[in-house]
């Protein structure tokens, strides 16, 4: 059971840094769209953040606050239309076109270079913590494949259990010494 499909409205990558800039496809593997790089890979990249994903109704609201933002600017890889991002968590996951699955690892931090990209150089508005629903989203890629824009984006159905289940660390147990 899952929700209705959105789209891909844009697949970005870049040779580091932002903004990202239009891919007409990709291929994407464990570490993401196979042509993209990260200038920091402390702070960005790797299995854990392999994709950065953002929603265009999200960009759409900022520009019209007056941000000069748009599609692939602040990093993000895939560029989301027509799925409910308030329900993309962590622990989520998503299927992108007819290969591609996602798990959604975290929000991402508003990094300093997206200044650009806001009035007052307040990059702070796609801040989690900040403005709940606007944040960026990180993922690991469970199943990787190739990707166009306009493939589908579905946003599969599991419990809030599932799902904190899929983020909790692993925690080992141990028995207390027997009584004899």
């Amino acid at each position: 059971m899952s929700d209705a499909p959105g789209r891909i409205v844009q697949l970005s990558a870049s040779n580091g840094g932002v903004p990202k800039l239009p891919l007409a496809e990709a291929t994407v593997d464990a570490n993401g769209i196979t042509v993209d790089r990260q200038a920091d890979r402390r702070a960005h990249g790797g299995p854990r953040r392999a994709l950065c994903l953002f929603a265009l109704e999200r960009i759409e609201t900022l520009a019209a606050e007056g941000h000069p933002i748009g599609p692939g600017a602040t990093g993000e890889n895939v560029t989301t239309q027509g799925i409910d991002w308030d329900r993309v968590v962590p622990g989520s996951r998503l299927r992108l076109g007819e290969s591609v699955l996602i798990e959604v690892t975290g929000y991402t931090e508003p990094c300093w270079k997206n200044a650009q990209w806001f009035l007052d150089g307040d990059f702070s508005a796609m801040g989690q913590e900040t403005r709940p629903g606007f944040s960026r989203l990180y993922a690991r890629v469970l199943e990787g494949g190739d990707l166009r824009p306009g493939d589908a984006v579905e946003l599969l159905a599991s419990s809030t259990a599932e799902r904190i289940e899929r983020t909790q660390p692993t925690t080992i147990r141990w028995r207390p010494p027997s009584a004899d």
